[in-house]
C-alpha cells in the first residue's frame, strides 16, 4: 500500500512568538486545503518558559525568575502546563480531525499520533512505552493536576523511559484540525525549571522538586551514550514515519508565508494581552 505523504518542517531555532505563530499558521493553511498534514521540529532562541492556554500568569508564575534567567516567554494555544524550553527537541502534529487515521476522541488521537514518538524512542535504543493511569488517585490528579510543572502532570498514555516521563505534549483542535505539540528532553535543569514557579513555600518547592526527580527523566540521563540534537532529529523523523506509516518530504516556507507568519506573530503572540491574560 502506498505511504500517504505528510510535509516536514525543521524551522530551527525560533523566537517564542515565532514558533507558537508557525504552528497556528500551520494549522490555518491545513484547516484551508492549502498544505497536507504536517510535521515540524523546531528550537528555541532564548530559552523560553511557555504556558498552556488555561494558565494564570500572576498566581503560578514567578516572572521575576524568568527574566532573571534571561528567558523568553509566551502563552501557547493549547492546554497543559509551564514547560521550560531548553535542551530539547520540540515537535508539533497538524492533521485534520476527519483524517481517516486519526481517532476522534482527543486521547486516542493522542496516542496515534505519540506512536511516532515512541518509535523515535526505541530508534535511540531506549526502552520507551506508554503509561496509562490506573489508580483511582491518578486518574483524579489528571482532572486536577497539582503542580504548574508540564513534566509533573500525568496525564493519558504517557510516554515513559523506566517509569519516568520523557516527553510531554498537548493538544487543541481548531477549524477541524488536530495541533498536537510537545518536548523531547535531552537534558534538564531542574533548579532552574523549578525557579520558575510560585509555590505557598519553599517547603512545598522543595518536596515538589524531590518528588519530579521520580516522575521525569531527560533522555541523557537514561541514554548509554550522549545523544546530541542532530541524531535526535534523525530518530524521531524515522519515528514518525514509522509510527504513522507515512513518507515525510521536507518543505522550505516561501517568503509569503514567512511573512504572514513574523505578522502573526508580532500581532499575537507578542502581545501582552494574549501572553498575560488570564
Amino acid at each position: 500500500m502506498k505511504k500517504e505523504t505528510w510535509r516536514f518542517i525543521d524551522s530551527g531555532e525560533g523566537s517564542p512568538s515565532f514558533n507558537m505563530a508557525l504552528d497556528e499558521a500551520l494549522l490555518e493553511w491545513h484547516s484551508e486545503g492549502k498544505i497536507p498534514p504536517v510535521i515540524r521540529f523546531y528550537g528555541w532562541n532564548p530559552a523560553t518558559l511557555s504556558i498552556g492556554y488555561f494558565q494564570k500568569v500572576e498566581k503560578e508564575i514567578n516572572m521575576d525568575a524568568v527574566r532573571k534567567h534571561g528567558l523568553g516567554f509566551v502563552r501557547r494555544p493549547t492546554g497543559g502546563r509551564g514547560v521550560l524550553h531548553e535542551h530539547e527537541l520540540t515537535y508539533s502534529v497538524i492533521v485534520s480531525e476527519d483524517h481517516p487515521e486519526m481517532p476522534k476522541t482527543v486521547t486516542e488521537a493522542y496516542r496515534v499520533i505519540s506512536e511516532g514518538i515512541l518509535k523515535g524512542f526505541h530508534h535511540l535504543g531506549l526502552e520507551a512505552y506508554f503509561a496509562v493511569p490506573r489508580t483511582d488517585e491518578e486518574k483524579n490528579s489528571l482532572k486536577n493536576p497539582r503542580s504548574a510543572v508540564c513534566f509533573d502532570a500525568p496525564s493519558w498514555y504517557e510516554l515513559v523511559v523506566e517509569g519516568r516521563k520523557v516527553a510531554g505534549s498537548a493538544q487543541t483542535r481548531q477549524k477541524g484540525v488536530i495541533l498536537q505539540h510537545g518536548s523531547i528532553l535531552l537534558d534538564i535543569d531542574e533548579d532552574k525549571l523549578f525557579s520558575l514557579f510560585n509555590y505557598p513555600n519553599e517547603r512545598v518547592k522543595e518536596r515538589m522538586q524531590k518528588a519530579f526527580k521520580n516522575k521525569a527523566v531527560a533522555i541523557n540521563e537514561v541514554s548509554q551514550r550522549q545523544i546530541g540534537i542532530a541524531e535526535a532529529k534523525e530518530a524521531f523523523k524515522i519515528g514518525f514515519e514509522k509510527g504513522l506509516n507515512i513518507e515525510l518530504e521536507p518543505y522550505e516556507l516561501s517568503i509569503e508565508e514567512l511573512n504572514y507568519v513574523e505578522n502573526l506573530a508580532k500581532d499575537r503572540y507578542e502581545n501582552d494581552e494574549w501572553n498575560y491574560k488570564r
